[in-house]
Formats: C-alpha cells, structure tokens, sequence
C-alpha cells in the first residue's frame, strides 16, 4: 500500500443489498449432491475397486483438513483425490469408465465419511468451504468425463507413442479453471463476511490461497497420470508429499495463532495495571481492522494492523503517574510520543516484530507521506475510543467524530476520519 491512504472505489459488500451467495452455495452443492448419489443407488457402478479407493482417500484428506490463516479450511488430500479420479483416464492400461456423476457421488460420500468424526467431537467442518470443494471436483468432472474416450483414443490407447501432451494439457488447463473459480467464489463469499472490496478479497486469496491450490492441482494431475503405470498404489505414493505439506502449513498457522495469542496477553497487561480502561484495546484494534477493510487494506497489512492496534498503548507501563483512563487524546503530544516510542521498543525487543514496533512508534505523529498507513488508522481509531469509550451514545459518538474531522489535516489523516465514520454509522443499530 502506498503511504497516501484512498477510499476504496469498489463497493464493500456490507454496503450493498445483502446477496445470499452463502445459501445459493449450499443450496445448489446439496441438490447436485444428493442427484448424484441417487443417480449412483440407482444404477451400476461402474469400476467399484477404483471407486473405494479413492473415495477412501476423500475421507482420509476430509478427516485430515486443516485451518489456514483468515479462517480458511482446506483439505489438500481430498481435493486433489477428487481431482484425480475426475481426471482418471485408466488404471493400469485399463479405461476408467466412471462418469461425471459418478465422481460427484464418490465426492460426496468421502467428504461425509470423512467429516463424521469430526461431527461427533463437536467439531463442525465449514459447509460452505465442503460446499465449494463438491463443485469444484464437479465442474472438472462435467467438463473432463465427456472428452475421456477422445483424450483415451489419442494417445493411441495407452501406448507410449500417443499424445499424452493433449491429455496433460486438458487436465491443466481444467484444473486450473476448477481452481481459480473456486477462490474467485471463496473471495466473494469472504468479501460479504468481512466487508471488504471484492478485488481486495481476491487479491488475498489469491496470494494465500493460490501456492497451496497450485500444489493441490499438481498433485491431482500427477495423481491421475500415475494410475497409468502405477495403478491405485499411485494413490499412496502421491498423498505422502501433500501430507508433509499440509503438515508444514499447520505448523505456519499454529505459530501465528501463537503470535496472536502472545500479543492479545501483552496488550492486557496495561488494563490489568489500571493504566487504560479494560476493554480499550480490544475496542481500538477493533475499529482500527474495521477502517483498514473500510480503506482496503490486504490481509497481511490488516495482521500487522492488529498486532499495532492491540499493543499501541504497551508503553504507558513506563509511567509513573498513570495518565487519567489511559486516555492519550488528552495528553501533551510530547508525552504522547515518548509513550509510543517506549511501546516500540517494547515490541521490538521480541524480535519478531520490528514492523509492528514502526508502527506503534508513530502513531502519534502528525500525517504525512512518512508515517505508515496504519499508524494514521491507529491514532483515529485511538482518540476516537479515548473520546467514546464503550458508550453506544449517539450524541458522544457523533461529538467525538466531529471532534476527529476539526483536526483533519493537521492532527488525523482525513481520509482515514471519513473511514472511521463509514464505520461507526454501520455499526449503529
């Protein structure tokens, strides 16, 4: 993000007329689900060995999903075992047979087996994260199943001679297709949860979600070729990297998890001591993630927004008179500086977080092209909860933006006010 803040020219979702995307979602995975599987019941099935087995892995990778950074669920093995037995072409020199429905039902039957032990400890899978993985595996499936026998016969029946390059091609280009849309669909699914602008909630997935969902898409391809040679045995030779992957992406996010933790027991210490009101820091780093959504801010940014947010008062610990609530909107700004700065080298002394450390540091400096983004978001968000506090008063609230927009220029960054106060009023019952 550049150091001049500008409003978003893209609508936030939670502006518009509420679209149910979410059930629409639900709605069509479960009717294509439950056509599919009676489709299935209702007539042979075609290959059952093949079928078992990868829908067993389904299962495995259902039962083995995991969480990402934003609340993302995932499960790498499934979907790229669904990828696979969509993209089969044949087993051993033997033609899959299967049909595109017939890979819907086995999709659907592995996800529920697999999301069972899950339900009975409790612990619920995301099902419009279930919802997304079923149509992206049916939309490889209904474009790829009709083209088998082509793709089949041009590589002269399995033979080493054949245009297998045409068969790759076909599965790249699907996955990748299958892949994108199923993001683009996650994005506007988050951008209705969060509030934020569509482009930013791509823009997020995509950089958090795109290296994995590439892995996944090389995996199922590789999946689908090796049952060439290899024959199901391919389906456990292929799931061990995708495991060790998904056990290296589950050790990224518990570290985070961790980070956040960490920093949410510091920023509590200077409420414990009586030096801020409880609550204040929460509230600020609330309102501070709302205007950086408000002023689209990417997910990375926003973390580290938090992070500031939660600890931009740590350094008043270092005072011996304790400023009257906590409230720095009223203290002298050099007294305001200094409690920054020994904030920031609080943080820094962690040595993990220099970044947050800048930001902390100048949040109280006037706005200009050097002070970050988030540091002017922070000090808005700040003077505006030392004003309000954990009122719901209406005139309080409205006193204190008016407040904030006469020192627009000189003392707030006035783009960042204007946010503030976008927020404000949607938060209001």
């Amino acid at each position: 993000m550049t150091t001049r803040l500008r409003r978003s020219r893209w609508p936030l979702s939670g502006d518009r007329a509420r679209a149910p995307w979410c059930p629409l979602l639900l709605a069509v995975a479960a009717t294509l689900m439950i056509a599919s599987v009676a489709h299935v019941v209702a007539t042979e099935v075609a290959d059952p060995e093949v079928a078992l087995a990868f829908g067993a892995l389904i299962a495995f990778g259902e039962l083995a999903r995991m969480m990402m950074p934003g609340n993302r669920e995932v499960a790498p093995i499934s979907t790229a075992a669904a990828l696979g037995y969509a993209m089969l072409l044949d087993v051993e020199g033997r033609p899959a047979g299967h049909g595109a429905v017939q890979v819907v039902a086995v999709m659907a039957l592995g996800m529920i087996a697999g999301a069972l032990p899950h339900l009975a400890v409790n612990r619920p899978p995301q099902a419009a994260a279930m919802a997304r993985r079923l149509l992206a595996g049916a939309l490889v499936a209904f474009a790829y199943r009709p083209l088998a026998g082509v793709l089949w016969a041009s590589t002269d029946h399995g033979r080493p001679g054949g245009q297998w390059w045409l068969v790759l091609a076909t599965m790249v280009a699907l996955a990748a297709v299958a892949l994108l849309a199923d993001m683009l669909v996650a994005a506007v699914l988050r951008a209705e949860r969060v509030r934020t602008a569509l482009p930013v909630a791509v823009r997020d997935e995509l950089r958090i979600a795109g290296p994995l969902a590439a892995a996944v898409g090389a995996s199922g391809i590789l999946l689908a070729l090796a049952s060439h040679g290899m024959g199901l045995v391919a389906l456990l030779v292929f799931a061990a990297p995708l495991l060790v992957t998904q056990v290296a992406f589950r050790k990224y996010a518990g570290i985070r998890a961790t980070y956040l933790q960490t920093v949410r027991a510091l920023a509590r210490v200077p409420e414990v001591g009586g030096y801020v009101d409880h609550g204040h820091s929460r509230r600020v780093s609330r309102l501070a993630v709302a205007v950086g959504r408000e002023l689209g801010m990417s997910e990375p940014e926003l973390l580290e927004l938090e992070y500031a947010a939660l600890m931009h008062d740590i350094g008043q610990l270092s005072l011996a008179d304790p400023i009257p609530g906590g409230a720095t909107v009223f203290a002298e700004p050099a007294q305001a500086r200094r409690i920054a700065e020994l904030g920031a080298e609080v943080i820094r002394k962690t040595g993990v977080l220099d970044r947050v450390a800048e930001i902390v540091r100048m949040q109280c400096d006037p706005p200009g092209p050097e002070v970050p983004p988030a540091s002017r978001i922070i000090k808005v968000a700040n003077a505006y909860d030392d004003l309000v506090g954990a009122s719901a008063d209406r005139d309080r609230s409205a006193a204190a933006l008016e407040r904030l927009r006469a020192g627009s220029g000189e003392e707030y960054d006035p783009v960042v006010v204007e946010a503030m106060a976008t927020v404000v009023a949607r938060r209001r019952p």
